[in-house]
């Protein structure tokens, strides 16, 4: 890998500022999901028991610049306790004198948590002068924060350039799933794109293509595609002005020898609603006053021969309203297929972004795959090509 880890550190008896993603939902006071926390729990462990002290630096909300009391990571301070399994100090700042007194009263085996980063203007624009601040903090910066590693910000970006850097083993975990399903994969790799429009995944599109040798399209996008080749697409979701986008990424495959899977069957109906009356029709068949919500069952077959014939996968969007049953079905069952071929240890396989681990969570299929990435923003970037400057902090 071409960034240090924990494993590259000395850690006894210094100071680890940890840059962590702890930006979870809170209702009443209380944390109501605490899976972000649950996921740094390991990178606290290991500082504390290689006698190192962890300094957690995190943002919530988006209080852009001010004070928000709202915003302030006090509330959490229980969730972390409960998580972490030992004491938990809180700072109300992350920079000055007060954050200086509470770091020398730190006792071995304790935690900090400093107050909300983008409580600071500083934050946001990358500040030299408020990553200097935090610098004197600590010894060693870890940054276990791979969700906001495609910002450039103060505690992400110009931190990592102050102290000796190094990733937390979220971080390391995302990184090497990520480097194995782009970077280095084993071959033939399959990317499942799906999602409403392709608007907003055209860069990643543009990307894959060049690098993955199946392209499977669903959802929404898939309608746009479909329009591109002169197909009627009734009601259907679609882009219609971004068809000779989809024409062009169709030819940007065939160039670098990407075949696109699209449907060549598919599930319509009139109403959109849970158990709406529906029927499946060729691709080019849908009914004028009829929308496409879902793959149908000829697709799903040749997805799972692509699948079959796959090493590793890398997944990002549903392939139709996975929210409204049956038009859950194609995500469903694509899904379960990768998972039990993961489980078998014959694929690998990356998945990540908000909707895509709601549908695999659904589909019971989350627990059996390689790798889920919680990132989503930073995961989208990462499968767009793009330097992340939170990553980039951290190469050697």
């Amino acid at each position: 890998m071409g960034w240090n880890t924990l494993d590259d550190m000395e850690l006894a008896g210094k100071r680890v500022l940890l840059r962590v993603d702890i930006n979870v939902p809170v209702d009443n006071g209380v944390v109501s999901d605490d899976t972000r926390i649950r996921r740094v729990a390991p990178t606290v462990a290991d500082i504390l028991a290689r006698g190192g002290s962890p300094i957690l630096l995190a943002h919530f909300g988006r209080p852009k610049g001010q004070v928000v009391p709202e915003m302030s990571l006090r509330p959490l301070q229980p969730a972390l306790e409960a998580a972490f399994g030992a004491p938990v100090v809180f700072c109300a700042d992350c920079r000055g004198p007060a954050a200086e007194a509470a770091v020398a009263a730190l006792q071995d085996g304790e935690i900090l948590l400093l107050e909300n980063t983008r409580f600071h203007p500083g934050e946001e624009k990358n500040d030299t002068d408020l990553a200097a601040e935090m610098a004197q903090l600590g010894d060693i910066y870890c940054n276990d924060a791979f969700s906001a590693a495609h910002r450039a910000h103060a505690s992400t970006e110009a931190l990592a350039q102050l102290l000796p850097a190094c990733a937390g083993r979220l971080m390391q975990a995302e990184l090497s799933a990520l480097e194995g399903a782009l970077g280095q994969p084993k071959r033939p790799v399959t990317a499942v794109v799906g999602g409403a429009k392709v608007s907003s995944k055209l860069e990643l599109l543009g990307n894959l293509v060049e690098k993955v040798d199946h392209l499977v399209i669903g959802g929404g996008m898939a309608n746009t595609f479909l329009a591109a080749q002169g197909i009627d697409v009734g009601k259907s979701l679609c882009e219609h002005d971004m068809t000779s986008t989809a024409l062009e990424i169709m030819a940007k495959a065939q160039t670098a020898g990407c075949k696109i899977l699209l449907p060549t069957d598919v599930v319509v109906a009139r109403e959109f609603k849970a158990g709406a009356v529906n029927q499946t029709v060729a691709a080019d068949a849908c009914p004028a006053d009829a929308m496409i919500l879902d793959a149908g069952p000829a697709t799903v077959a040749a997805m799972a021969d692509v699948l079959a014939s796959s090493q590793t996968l890398i997944w990002n969007g549903p392939m139709g309203a996975f929210e409204i049953p049956p038009f859950d079905a194609a995500t469903n069952a694509a899904a379960q297929q990768a998972a039990a071929l993961t489980k078998s240890g014959d694929l690998i396989s990356v998945a990540g972004g908000g909707d895509t681990v709601a549908a695999l969570n659904q589909a019971g299929a989350a627990k059996d795959f390689s790798y889920i990435s919680t990132a989503g923003g930073a995961f989208l970037e990462w499968m767009e090509g793009k330097t992340l400057p939170g990553v980039a902090a951290l190469t050697r």
